[in-house]
């Protein structure tokens, strides 16, 4: 599974010019499905996003994570994540999931972190979204489960 995690201040997604799912400092966590992923990947990315200490602590170090500022999560589905582009100048995604296996590795992610944070919001999968971010620092971390 792909991620990629941006620190921010505020973020928001917008499908057909409506507002589905925002939030104020938090994390943005971009994701994508790979074809041998299942719902052990999204436990352990969840993991990882919840306690990863990103954010400062008094003295101005990465030392607290998501959970410790009850900030907020917005997921968003992004399967151009898994894009090759060795073979030319079109990019390929075949390294994405298919639509199904993506649907449901994201809809597994979205309820369990509803579960475990206060504060999740966020895109619709398979729609044309537009995501607006405020990147606070800016902090842009890569991830990807095996």
């Amino acid at each position: 599974m792909i991620g990629l995690l941006q620190r921010v201040k505020q973020a928001r997604v917008d499908v057909a010019g409506q507002t589905i799912g925002q939030i104020g400092p938090g994390l943005l966590l971009l994701v994508c499905a790979e074809p041998g992923d299942s719902e052990t990947q999204a436990d352990k990315l969840l993991a990882k996003i919840l306690k990863l200490r990103i954010f400062s602590d008094e003295a101005g170090k990465m030392n607290r994570s998501l959970q410790d500022i009850g900030g907020g999560l917005l997921v968003v589905s992004q399967f151009t994540l898994a894009a090759d582009v060795s073979g030319g100048n079109r990019p390929s995604f075949s390294g994405a999931a298919p639509a199904d296996q993506g649907r449901r590795l994201y809809d597994y992610l979205l309820q369990r972190a509803r579960e475990q944070h206060h504060q999740v919001a966020s895109g619709e999968f398979g729609a044309d979204m537009q995501v607006s971010l405020v990147n606070d620092g800016p902090v842009t971390i890569p991830l990807r489960i095996d």
